[in-house]
């Protein structure tokens, strides 16, 4: 269950009404306006900035202040927070979403994208609250954005911007950048798991996660590059001598994050996973089956433990490569029917678009 407050914002920006959201999930009116008997309309916002908040009550005041010089309307999604995080947001004006419960990376992400969908956002920047981002470079992804590209993510690896990451960083960093260019139809980016990004109205309308981890990061582009979304990176400078900005160990958390995108891999790319290890270990194993039975027929003598380990290998390929074809036969079961429903929405909405277009020239004649 999540909550949404708001206190007033400055007159300059308004933010528009804002709706708390039931246990199931749904909108619900505020009682204010169950009181006058009607809903109040939604006013549209061009540019928001949202930033999921855990405990960040040291750094969380300057990121609202300096973001909401660039933004139209600033969102907190706080997360299950025990210090003065939501106080301090909600005195600064912000739209504060809350989760009863810490829902993780991916569970704020879900409920940022569902409201900039809710609110008509047309430009979201997503963006840490910890101090590691500077709200400074907000300018830069929204003009980036403003040349027709879909998805603009801040990279710390172009032009020089990585000279202040830790080296054992810039590694896990770059295992993550591959496993997510394999996952992702071979989408690359210099920096998959940066936080700090920008999203286009049809970003934001195609983009749902499911995950609640920290690889939602890679889960988006993903489902960005299925979509055929135009990316562009811009550089940014991230700080990494503030303490307290993650709560886990960096190794747990790479070697977490590698795990979910690798199961990502396993079914997106089932024959590609599990069918070439599969084929690898089948014809190792009749090799060292093939080696066995004719050094034993050439010098009578049968070496046990190569037979026995190229038996195994060969059981085990067989199981990988059947996995492989099962999964993939699954996938494509499934994706019939997404495909048809693409193709009867596609259709519908051209027979809305027709018959439209036939009442306006009707009207014309007129």
């Amino acid at each position: 269950m999540s909550t949404r407050t708001r206190t007033p914002s400055p007159p300059a920006r308004p933010a528009g009404p804002v709706t708390e959201h039931g246990s199931n999930g749904e909108d619900a009116p505020l009682l204010v306006d169950e009181l006058a008997g009607r809903a109040r309309p939604r006013r549209a916002v061009r540019t928001l900035v949202a930033m999921p908040a855990y405990n960040e009550e040291a750094y969380i005041a300057k990121t609202i202040v300096g973001a909401g010089r660039h933004a139209d309307a600033v969102l907190v999604v706080d997360d299950g927070s025990t210090d003065e995080t939501v106080p301090i947001a909600e005195a600064l004006g912000a739209i504060v979403i809350r989760h009863a419960t810490n829902k993780g990376y991916g569970g704020a992400l879900q409920t940022i994208f569902s409201t900039a969908r809710e609110m008509g956002a047309e430009e979201l920047v997503i963006i840490d609250s910890d101090g590691q981002h500077s709200p400074g470079d907000v300018p830069k992804l929204l003009a980036e954005l403003r040349r027709g590209n879909d998805v603009v993510i801040g990279s710390r690896f172009v032009e020089g911007s990585a000279g202040e990451i830790p080296a054992y960083r810039k590694v896990g960093m770059k295992v993550l950048d591959t496993a997510t260019t394999m996952a992702g139809n071979n989408l690359a980016i210099t920096d998959s798991q940066s936080g700090f990004r920008a999203y286009g109205r049809r970003a934001i309308e195609a983009i749902h996660i499911s995950g609640e981890g920290m690889s939602a990061g890679s889960e988006i582009l993903v489902q960005v590059s299925d979509h055929r979304l135009r990316v562009a990176e811009v550089p940014i400078k991230v700080r990494y001598d503030i303490e307290g900005t993650s709560s886990e160990n960096p190794v747990s958390h790479g070697v977490g994050v590698l795990m979910n995108i690798v199961k990502l891999i396993s079914l997106r790319r089932p024959l590609v996973f599990f069918g070439i290890p599969g084929a690898f270990l089948t014809l190792l194993g009749i090799g060292l089956e093939i080696y066995t039975f004719s050094e034993y027929y050439r010098t009578g003598a049968f070496h046990y433990i190569v037979f026995t380990g190229g038996f195994s290998m060969l059981i085990l390929g067989l199981l990988l490569a059947t996995v492989g074809l099962i999964l993939y036969s699954l996938v494509q079961i499934m994706q019939g029917p997404r495909s048809e429903e693409k193709k009867t929405s596609t259709v519908a909405a051209g027979s809305a678009v027709g018959q439209g277009a036939g009442k306006a020239e009707q009207e014309t004649s007129h």
